[in-house]
């Protein structure tokens, strides 16, 4: 953690002169074609009741898929895929079912709890029904085998068939683990229920709490309810029969019938020693699963390289199309459409202006941009996770990933929040392109989020590419100290997958505007830079990113 801290310190420090040629005039010229009323055009589209939420494998889904292909042809942008067009179709298992109750009993009673009052629960196989039946309640900690920091939560314990209790996050209390109050992969809820999958569990039941999430109960209740995907199964994944959710409260009276208080369970495993501890509580569930296969698609552009050997390599730039769709409790004249327009129709629109800025250079840069609006980002990653199993290229020839999750609505800001500060040389050139436009970079002031493992950027990271990943600051000009934060916090609030995220009349476009500039001019300098970006030493993906490389080097020198 000190020598993290020694490093972003040298970093903000640093001298433009780091960069000799930070920006061409080519560059700054093709900067300034992104514009406001652009970014507001793609968004009214993508954003539109018409396109119903853009839920994945939907008619909007379909529509949105089919206008950013138009906007990538009109762009001049070049196919990229085997079949000489822009879309990767792959297929979505749809899963919808939901069980009405879950009963835990002990020696000492029974007790029900109620979907989506206290648990939201969905199927983990893809079959028409999933069953839990007396499955045993084992309270396992933070579910984290880590042998890089010598934890293991499990002990070697048999717990094939049972249920896990899990806690959401990672351990916090010793700075010099899993990052301190910052959250790592093994804080994240898909890593806890691929572990327990691992272990032979038959379940798999979080706890949230606000603080550990940072989330309030309602995105657990709308992300979890209604149609659930995933990518098509494989008879070699192990796979869960149920994973769930559960509040606070609900754990705690679930506890009265073990005898067992969660505050000393959650105090026990903090420590390394913890060890799994058995409730002596059988929880029951069944339910019908609807599965259905659905067709979704990633649209990829490509603006090929100028360079007969660096347009091999390309630069990625991601953003996700898909939004939630149609909500399916709706009550009659309640709106219904989650339409996503700042997650992502936002996103997408900052990639078509990127591309477009991209396009009006004199002459392409060395190395090739690939552009991919991928789909199935909020059911888990799903459409970049199929693009990095099945990207165009091999991945040590992707020199970096930039990905667009979100634009800032609310005007200009002083600073610029880098999520992932620290992991990759990015740093030193986003630093002093932000510092070209007399702005700070800040870390993310919410590491406990994990907002790195949040985003598509996430899949690319884990194949070793570098990826930048960042957004607009909270120190907005105009506004006193702590507004850009409220603000923020309001809109997670009452927006975040509401259907109230919708394009309005008063958004402010103008710090939008010099951040998708910044999207632009460090995606161009790595596109003519001849050194590759790299991870730090000893960041959890420099190995990948050097195993990636090394495959590289039967086919001879770059």
């Amino acid at each position: 953690m000190k020598r993290t801290l020694v490093f972003l310190s040298l970093l903000l420090v640093l001298p433009l002169a780091a960069h000799a040629q930070l920006t061409t005039p080519a560059e700054k010229s093709a900067s300034r074609t992104i514009d406001a009323g652009a970014l507001r055009a793609h968004i009214s589209f993508l954003a539109s009741d018409l396109l119903e939420g853009r839920g994945p494998g939907t008619r909007g889904d379909a529509l949105a898929q089919q206008y950013i292909a138009t906007q990538f042809q009109l762009l001049g942008l070049k196919p990229v895929l085997p079949d000489g067009g822009y879309l990767q179709p792959f297929e979505l298992v749809g899963l919808t079912g939901h069980p009405e109750s879950m009963t835990f009993t002990s020696a000492s009673g029974r007790m029900e709890l109620r979907y989506l009052d206290d648990f939201i629960a969905n199927p983990g196989v893809q079959t028409p029904q999933a069953v839990l039946q007396d499955s045993e309640l084992v309270f396992v900690g933070y579910g984290i085998q880590a042998p890089e920091y010598e934890w293991d939560d499990f002990k070697g314990m048999d717990l094939r068939g049972k249920t896990l209790l899990i806690l959401n996050n990672d351990p916090e209390d010793d700075p010099k683990l899993f990052g301190g109050k910052a959250r790592l992969w093994y804080g994240r809820w898909d890593y806890k229920y691929e572990q327990a999958a691992k272990v032979g569990a038959a379940g798999a039941i979080i706890i949230h709490t606000t603080q550990s999430a940072g989330y309030p109960w309602q995105v657990v209740q709308t992300s979890w309810s209604g149609e659930q995907f995933e990518l098509p199964a494989s008879a070699e994944t192990p796979r869960l029969q149920v994973k769930a959710w559960t509040t606070e409260q609900a754990t705690r009276r679930v506890m009265q019938l073990t005898g067992t208080d969660i505050d000393t369970l959650r105090t026990a495993a903090q420590k390394r020693d913890f060890r799994p501890v058995p409730l002596r509580v059988k929880v029951s569930t069944r339910f019908a699963n609807q599965v259905r296969r659905r067709p979704t698609a990633n649209v990829l552009g490509l603006l090929p390289g100028s360079d007969p050997k660096l347009s091999r390599e390309v630069v990625l730039y991601t953003a996700h199309h898909d939004h939630l769709g149609v909500k399916a409790d709706a009550k009659p004249g309640e709106d219904a459409i989650y339409n996503g327009a700042v997650d992502n129709a936002s996103g997408v629109a900052a990639m078509l202006e990127v591309a477009k800025a991209f396009t009006t250079l004199p002459k392409a840069p060395p190395r090739s941009i690939l552009f991919a609006a991928v789909a199935a980002e909020e059911q888990g990653l799903l459409g970049s996770q199929y693009l990095a199993e099945h990207l165009p290229v091999q991945p040590g020839r992707v020199a970096a990933n930039v990905n667009i999750d979100g634009l800032n609505i609310h005007g200009r800001t002083r600073d610029v929040t880098v999520i992932g500060l620290g992991k990759s040389s990015l740093d030193k050139l986003l630093t002093s392109l932000v510092q070209a436009q007399g702005r700070l970079v800040r870390g993310d002031p919410l590491p406990d989020r994990g907002f790195f493992y949040r985003s598509d950027q996430f899949n690319f990271a884990k194949l070793g590419i570098p990826s930048a990943y960042f957004s607009s600051g909270m120190d907005f000009i105009g506004r006193p100290p702590g507004w850009g934060k409220e603000r923020r916090e309001k809109w997670e609030a009452q927006h975040y997958h509401q259907p109230s995220d919708e394009l309005r009349p008063d958004w402010d476009f103008s710090g939008a505007v010099e951040d998708v500039r910044l999207f632009f001019l460090i995606g161009a300098n790595v596109a003519r830079t001849k050194e590759l970006p790299r991870w730090n030493p000893g960041d959890e993906f420099e190995a990948p990113r050097l195993q990636a490389l090394e495959a590289l080097k039967s086919e001879g020198p770059r």
